[in-house]
């Protein structure tokens, strides 16, 4: 049970008057146990530390959420990177399209039900190997429309569109384990400009059925000014991501930091060595348990010279983040492998933002304390 402090000392109070009003002193025992009983009761709610989603606005264009899987609170499973997102979802007016390749959080399914209830157009593309998840059952038993890809490569997206007016995105999987207990990144970017990109990619598998090599090269606006923001945005496979992160790589002028899940693409690789060999600085943090995976290429670059590291979260570094000169990130659902180059859907922004790079800088810094030396 649980019981207000100021309710738990007016009951205090009322009893020390009542007990006063007796000439004998048999009594007190009584009091005193009363208020160690009222003591007892009351229990101070648990607090939700900020820590475990910590969020960033700048010029009004871009909100950045990381998980906290590191901080006490995040045991809670409650206040991280998902609830701004499900506050998004409740405003929505119109549409909600969801591209996910895995959606395990109660928060999201019962704000996409919430939605599909008050009249908002809700439809969701997933990945089959977690179509039979419960939480997508739920979706689909209440009305919500669910596409499966149905293919043996990934449809890896993580990524919603609200109203037709912003994008979220990122590295982070609506579940328990990427909001809670992995580290990710969720940015959500206010454009109806954008906003047609992701559109038009989720139109292309969900009307269309087009997934993986059936893609169509036809991102609407791969290049968009959004105030004074440059913005990038590619899908793979079809708008060749790999080639456009060669040529971001390609113009660093100092240094370069990035945070892997995995990393198998030799030409990436190839290109990270030869900026080290220019005298670029370049740093990278790589998730433990895909160090020594098949085609893995850290065990290259650390013979190289490169100053890369395992991660120190014992379960997953989830980001696919790459920060140029302290101005340009790129981020998004594509792991630095050949399938996510290939075969698998995924999206990718390129945001030349000082500010937003800055954010990610520190948290590679803060992975960076924590990995292994």
């Amino acid at each position: 049970m649980y019981t207000d402090r100021s309710s738990s000392l007016h009951l205090i109070e009322f009893m020390i008057r009542r007990l006063s009003s007796f000439s004998y002193l048999p009594l007190i025992p009584l009091l005193f146990i009363i208020i160690l009983f009222v003591a007892f009761q009351y229990q101070p709610p648990i607090p939700i530390q900020d820590p475990v989603a910590i969020g960033v606005q700048s010029n009004s264009l871009w909100e950045l959420y990381f998980s906290r899987p590191q901080d006490p609170s995040a045991r809670t499973f409650r206040g991280g990177p998902e609830q701004a997102l499900v506050e998004a979802i409740d405003n929505a007016r119109f549409s909600v399209h969801m591209a996910i390749y895995h959606l395990n959080l109660w928060s999201v399914r019962d704000a996409l039900i919430r939605a599909h209830s008050r009249g908002v157009e809700v439809r969701i593309v997933t990945e089959s190997s977690f179509v039979a998840e419960r939480e997508i059952r739920q979706l689909a038993n209440a009305g919500i429309e669910v596409h499966e890809d149905r293919r043996p490569p990934l449809m890896h997206h993580k990524f919603v569109v609200v109203d037709r007016l912003e994008v979220w995105t990122g590295s982070m999987n609506l579940t328990i384990n990427g909001a809670y207990k992995n580290d990710n990144n969720l940015i959500r970017i206010s454009s109806s400009v954008l906003a047609k990109n992701y559109e038009q990619e989720f139109e292309e598998m969900f009307s269309e059925d087009r997934f993986g090599g059936l893609s169509l090269a036809d991102t609407l606006q791969p290049i968009l000014q959004l105030g004074n923001i440059t913005v990038e945005n590619y899908f793979s496979p079809d708008d060749g991501v790999e080639a456009q992160i060669l040529k971001l790589l390609d113009g660093a002028q100092k240094k370069v930091d990035f945070l892997a899940f995995t990393f198998t693409s030799d030409a990436l690789t190839t290109s990270l060595i030869q900026l080290h060999q220019r005298g670029i600085r370049v740093r990278g943090i790589v998730e433990a348990s895909q160090i020594n995976a098949s085609g893995a290429d850290f065990q290259t670059m650390l013979e190289a010279g490169l100053d890369v590291r395992p991660d120190g979260n014992p379960n997953k570094m989830h980001h696919k983040v790459i920060v140029i000169d302290d101005r340009t990130v790129i981020l998004g659902s594509y792991n630095f492998t050949r399938s996510a180059e290939e075969k698998n859907d995924e999206n990718v922004l390129v945001v030349h933002d000082p500010s937003l790079a800055a954010l990610f800088l520190l948290e590679f810094d803060r992975l960076y304390q924590l990995a292994a030396h």
